[in-house]
């Protein structure tokens, strides 16, 4: 899957948010305020592929607890 994504040459860390919402971010700078990272570290396609694989449901978490579904 990861040949999808087009590598920048960066390298990415995967961050999530309160909301169980997942991106990523560069190295580099920062992560900024409300979003954590997850412990995924790579280049932008395998850290792509690697959300396509763990965040199966797109709804953010307070709906999902709201719908009774966590």
């Amino acid at each position: 899957m990861a040949e999808q994504y087009e590598d920048d040459g960066r390298t990415y860390t995967v961050v999530m948010n309160h909301e169980e919402q997942y991106s990523i971010w560069p190295v580099t700078k920062p992560v900024p305020a409300g979003w954590r990272e997850t412990g995924k570290t790579g280049s932008k396609p395998e850290c792509l592929t690697h959300i396509d694989e763990v965040w199966t449901d797109m709804r953010p978490l307070s709906l999902r607890k709201f719908m009774g579904d966590v």
